[in-house]
C-alpha cells in the first residue's frame, strides 16, 4: 500500500508517518518501481502501536525502547514496566508542577483585587520575576535542587 493509504488506515497525516521513519521507529520502506513507499500490514500495525503509545503520553525515545523490546521480546517484561514506571514518575512530577503553576496563576489572579481599576495587579506581579515563588520553584528543579 501507499502512504496516503497507510495514513488513513492508521487515520494520522503522512508528514506523521515521515516524521516516524526519519526518527527510525518505522522501518524505511521498500520503493516501487515508481519510486513510491510500499506498505505492507505489519507497518499498519507498527503505526497504530505508536500512535497508541502517544495517545498515552509515551515519548519517542520511551517508544524507541518500547519497539527494539516488541522486536525482541525475550524478557522484555523487566525492561518495559522499568521505562513505564520511569514515564509515571515523570507524569507525577509534571502534575506536581502543573499544580504549583495553578496555584502561582490562582495568587496572579488575585493580585488584581489588591490594586484599583487603573492597575492591572497581574501584569504588575508578573513584571517582578525575582517574587515569584512558581519561578523559583522551577529555578531549583532545573538546578536539581527541587523543593516540594
Amino acid at each position: 500500500m501507499k502512504i496516503g493509504v497507510l495514513a488513513k488506515r492508521a487515520d494520522c497525516k503522512v508528514v506523521t508517518i515521515r516524521f516516524y521513519e526519519k526518527k527510525g521507529l518505522l522501518p524505511t520502506p521498500e520503493r516501487s518501481s515508481s519510486n513510491y513507499r510500499e506498505y505492507g500490514e505489519k507497518d499498519v500495525e507498527r503505526l497504530n502501536f505508536i500512535r497508541h503509545c502517544r495517545r498515552h503520553g509515551i515519548n519517542l525515545q520511551e517508544i524507541e525502547i518500547l519497539l527494539n523490546l516488541l522486536d525482541s521480546p525475550r524478557n522484555a517484561c523487566d525492561p518495559v514496566h522499568k521505562t513505564l514506571r520511569g514515564h509515571i514518575e515523570n507524569l507525577e512530577s509534571q502534575i506536581e508542577d502543573l499544580k504549583a503553576l495553578k496555584k502561582s496563576l490562582e495568587a496572579l489572579l488575585d493580585s488584581c483585587e489588591k490594586h484599583s481599576p487603573d492597575r492591572c495587579g497581574v501584569l504588575e506581579n508578573l513584571l517582578k520575576m525575582d517574587e515569584c515563588a512558581y519561578c523559583g520553584r522551577r529555578a531549583r528543579a532545573d538546578d536539581g535542587s527541587r523543593e516540594d
